[in-house]
């Protein structure tokens, strides 16, 4: 408890609050409008729902009490009268205990029994006892789970029930779970499952105003779903964090609004200096008890956690030790937002339905991985969902170590089939990819996602869960290919209408397309002596950048409303130009680059061509890279080599990396006219040679390793991989199940 600046109260917290004020006139009026606004979400029950819930629990209530007394019989060999007095009680927690549950969801129970009931005799004569029950459907039994638990449904309500034994001889009614003395002689499992209930109870009791502290939590729960990033398994924050953070700044500003504590919240959080963890109480300098607390200068794993929010019941513990580096960025660009949003609602310029639009996921970047789980049978379906969902995180981990990925943002929301109709158990969660910024290079993931399938099937077998039916199975797509997995209602969430170009706008598109039509005309005539597929590559080549110059306009008024990639997002969100093999080769003979700005005067006709004009999207190239002086590329060629050398190779071997799973393209003879003159480059004044030239005596190119993470600005290109840089190596295993490469093609234009 902390004091205010006067000195007079004390008030909940590990610092004093930053400000004391009431809410004022424009506060109470946004607070209104708040609580308007989120009652169409489902936020609020009713009372028959209410009414419904107790009962259910109630029932619940006496099937643990009458559990608990035949146990006794059978164990202490007691009469009936005297076992009815050993107790047993049914707790709750969660977003139930803190008042905030919504329609529909689930409640988080515990029961706890006097210290002759075994955690055996939870999931075993109980689990019996509940498949009796007629009102009892999907009733599963978790008992390895960190926190083992009983899930089902009763009579229309989902239950997650957890066990704690007591060194109790009875319960008593009015058992108090936040007495540390509980937890004397306990078994961890034990610990943790009363953890729960204890966390919530504190936080409750530490926060100032439990009304307004619950009506935020509504509103930021909510718009947490609808931002995507709620689920604690898979690396975002669970209910339990919101609930802290919530807390934090109640206790910040004891006496605001809901609306004021809402817009501090964003503040707050979109300015926190993390890993500073997030505190509600101090933790005490001694650990009377022993069991593991969260420190780190203690335990050293603690001092890896990105976002530690920290429980305030004993044995502290973090609540999002699961976050990993992409999450954690993306929740802060969130926080950002929300900041933004709230901001101008207090400025009366936006109503509170802007900050719970959904998030444009599907819009934001080019690149997905789809993850599917999927078995034949229900019972195996509904276990392997599970275990999927919570190794998610391993593959984000994958991903983020991957040395040209970004950002791996995972929505926590499951897909099912794509048609109701479709008789099959599946689940699909999608991944979003964001690169940095690297020219034109493939990247191949089949590293990564084998890596995680194999620990899944691994450790599915150790745990005896694994079953023939069960399958997991990864895929990359593209923005373009996700109608083939998700419904278009899905697709378009978040989606907002393109604003139209205005005419001078489309007249300077039709300009430009003109004259990239008129320079290709011009540049054809270097390309009659070619073969008949050589014939279109000005053509095919101009068509493409059309049709991709056209994407761009479109698109271009979406960059401020977010439909395409975040303003920071990698250069592979430009639309991607492909070029045929023959049109990439003449590329590479000719020696040009595709920088429309560079310097013409370089790559000037030798051998009686017009100049190309700058752009000329005929003959796009590789940009020259940068080498080290005297240092010569493998893709240089003697200045004297003519034309006929390529007449005395039987293959010239073209290194082209393209979305097939091979490095090089090998050109037979025959597809090369040996009346097509080379272009000859200059060189430079350092005495080196341009790097677009080929060394005619060697016929092979090795390409070398991937750039290491400190080399990431001289990353290979599509055409002529810098074989300067070291690269790693990529370790190979064995695996289990057959490999499916998975390979992105990152073009920059």
């Amino acid at each position: 408890m902390s004091q205010d600046l006067a000195g007079q109260k004390s008030y909940p917290g590990v610092t004093s609050p930053l400000s004391l004020a009431g809410p004022d006139p424009l506060d109470i009026k946004l607070s209104t409008r708040l609580e308007e606004t989120l009652r169409p979400h489902g936020i609020f029950e009713s009372e028959d729902e209410l009414s419904h819930r107790m009962y259910v629990l109630s029932k619940v209530n006496e099937l643990v009490r009458q559990w608990i007394k035949d146990v006794s019989v059978r164990k202490t060999n007691v009469s009936e009268d005297k076992a009815e007095a050993f107790g047993g009680k049914v707790f709750t927690f969660g977003s139930y205990r803190l008042g905030v549950h919504t329609k529909g969801a689930d409640i988080d129970t515990l029961c706890v029994g006097p210290r002759h009931i075994e955690r055996s005799d939870f999931f075993s004569t109980f689990y019996e006892l509940l498949k009796e029950q007629t009102d009892v459907k999907d009733l599963r039994a978790v008992e390895e789970a960190f926190v083992p638990v009983i899930k089902m449904e009763f009579d229309g309500i989902e239950l997650d029930m957890l066990f704690a034994r007591l060194a109790l001889p009875m319960i008593p009614e009015d058992l108090d779970l936040r007495d540390e003395t509980l937890l004397k002689n306990l078994d961890e499992k034990c610990v943790r499952s009363l953890n729960g209930c204890r966390v919530t109870d504190e936080i409750l009791h530490l926060v100032p105003n439990v009304e307004n502290f619950r009506m935020a939590l509504r509103a930021i729960k909510l718009w947490a779903k609808k931002k995507g990033i709620y689920s604690n398994a898979i690396g975002f924050l669970g209910g339990v964090s919101w609930a802290m953070l919530v807390a934090r700044v109640c206790q910040l500003y004891p006496n605001a609004a809901p609306a004021t504590l809402i817009q501090k919240f964003f503040l707050v959080f979109s300015k926190w200096e993390w890993p500073q963890p997030v505190l509600l109480k101090q933790m005490e300098a001694e650990n009377k008890l022993g069991f593991t607390v969260w420190d780190p200068r203690i335990h050293p794993p603690d001092r890896f956690h990105l976002m530690p929010i920290i429980t305030p019941a004993y044995p502290q513990q973090n609540s999002t030790y699961n976050v990993t580096a992409s999450t954690r960025s993306i929740m802060v660009e969130e926080f950002k937002e929300g900041l933004e949003v709230t901001n101008n609602i207090y400025m009366q310029k936006e109503e509170w339905g802007k900050l719970f639009e959904p998030s444009n996921f599907f819009q934001k970047y080019k690149h997905y991985i789809v993850l599917i789980a999927s078995a034949e049978q229900e019972k195996s379906y509904l276990e392997w969902q599970g275990y999927i969902e919570s190794k998610i995180r391993l593959l984000i981990g994958n991903l983020e170590r991957n040395l040209y990925i970004k950002l791996a943002h995972v929505t926590p929301e499951s897909f099912g089939p794509l048609e109701k109709s479709e008789d099959i158990h599946v689940s699909k969660w999608f991944i979003g990819l964001q690169f940095h910024k690297v020219e034109n290079i493939n990247v191949d993931l089949t590293f990564d996602i084998q890596s995680f399938t194999d620990v899944v099937y691994k450790q599915a077998t150790f745990l005896k869960l694994y079953k023939e039916d069960m399958k997991v199975e990864i895929k990359h797509v593209k923005r373009k290919e996700l109608s083939k997995y998700i419904t278009a209602e899905v697709l378009n969430r978040g989606a907002k209408p393109k604003k139209k170009l205005d005419s001078s706008k489309s007249t300077s598109s039709s300009n430009l397309k003109a004259e990239v039509a008129r320079a290709s005309t011009e540049n054809s005539t270097f390309l009659h002596h070619s073969k008949s597929d050589s014939n279109l590559i000005c053509s095919n080549s101009s068509k493409v950048v059309i049709e991709n110059m056209e994407e761009t306009t479109q698109d271009s008024g979406d960059a401020a409303s977010g439909s395409d990639l975040p303003s920071d997002g990698p250069a592979d969100s430009l639309p991607a130009i492909n070029l045929t093999k023959s049109a990439q080769l003449s590329a590479v003979v000719n020696g040009e680059t595709p920088d429309s700005g560079q310097d013409t005067s370089e790559s000037s006709n030798e051998a009686g061509m017009d100049s190309k004009r700058p752009g000329c999207p005929s003959l796009y190239a590789l940009k020259p890279s940068k080498l080290a002086k005297g240092t010569t590329s493998p893709m240089q060629v003697d200045e004297t080599a003519s034309s006929t050398s390529l007449k005395n190779s039987d293959k010239t071997i073209i290194p082209v990396i393209s979305s097939s799973s091979s490095t090089e393209v090998k050109r037979s003879r025959a597809s090369l006219d040996s009346d097509v003159p080379l272009k000859k480059t200059k060189e430079k004044e350092d005495g080196t040679m341009s790097p677009m030239q080929v060394d005619e005596s060697q016929s092979t190119t090795n390409f070398a390793k991937p750039a290491e993470k400190s080399h990431i600005s001289r990353l290979q290109s599509v055409e002529a991989p810098d074989l300067v840089s070291p690269q790693p190596t990529m370790p190979i295993i064995q695996a289990q199940r057959p490999k499916q490469p998975i390979r992105l093609t990152l073009q920059h234009k």
